[in-house]
């Protein structure tokens, strides 16, 4: 039966020139202009679209029934895998926050959301001083969408 859910669109222009998920493909990955918060967090919307409109999570799903639980227990750690070392740790945990851009209309089937996130860092200091912000936004904009290709599978 072919999805007649109504896509939202893209949140708007990527900051960055969008990046294909994979080549070939019309998935794109995209990103708000990101922010600096006055506690040090590095704040972005990260999503990915297909001709404009965004694209929900199931479409990336290893599987043909998505699996349990949430998109954001495994994009959490493979975000924060293909960002190791460059992600503070504070108390032993990794200082990377990530919330849906938007929840799923139905809690119980949450990879029906939008494929769109608020993620929020804070970056080891010593390691970002020398890079310049354009390429800090490009380093995370390629872990979205390393962190995207393993959520595929």
């Amino acid at each position: 039966m072919p999805d007649i859910r109504p896509r939202l669109p893209a949140p708007g222009p990527s900051y960055l020139r969008e990046i294909e998920l994979r080549p070939g493909e019309r998935l794109q990955v995209g990103m708000s202009r990101p922010q600096t918060m006055a506690d040090g967090w590095w704040v972005a919307l990260l999503w990915c679209e297909r001709d404009g409109a965004l694209v929900e999570f199931e479409a990336l799903s290893p599987t043909p029934e998505p699996p349990p639980g949430s998109p954001l227990l495994r994009l959490g750690p493979a975000l924060a895998g293909t960002l190791s070392g460059l992600i503070m740790e504070e108390g032993g945990r990794q200082q990377l926050r990530l919330r849906l851009g938007q929840p799923p209309v139905d809690e119980t089937r949450p990879w029906q959301a939008s494929l769109t996130l608020l993620a929020g860092f804070r970056f080891e200091p010593a390691r970002i001083a020398t890079m310049r912000d354009n390429e800090l936004a490009q380093t995370v904009l390629r872990a979205f969408r390393d962190a995207l290709l393993r959520l595929a599978g």
